[in-house]
């Protein structure tokens, strides 16, 4: 049942145009070299360190690994992040 719910919701946004990230409640990643990163969709945050970010997300959580990270800007569902870049792992739940 959850496939048919899943290709429906698939159907639904190919038809009115809507983004996949929206429908399916995805995080949005935009990177900027290996210097910047800004992540939408998040659920929190979990751990946070200068070389690693965990964020909580709706199915599982992201990491970002690096040096010298600092978090520029962080709203309720985005969070905005400088630094060397060196990993991103999506760990789906």
């Amino acid at each position: 049942m959850l496939g048919i719910h899943r290709k429906m919701k698939k159907w639904t946004a190919q038809l009115l145009d809507l983004p996949q990230d929206l429908v399916f409640d995805l995080p949005r990643v935009t990177m900027i070299g290996n210097m910047q990163i800004y992540i939408e969709n998040h659920r929190g945050v979990i751990h946070f360190s200068p070389q690693l970010l965990e964020l909580r997300l709706s199915t599982g959580s992201m990491e970002i690994r690096g040096t010298e990270l600092v978090i520029r800007g962080i709203l309720s569902e985005e969070v905005f992040i400088e630094g060397h870049i060196h990993d991103i792992r999506y760990v789906q739940e």
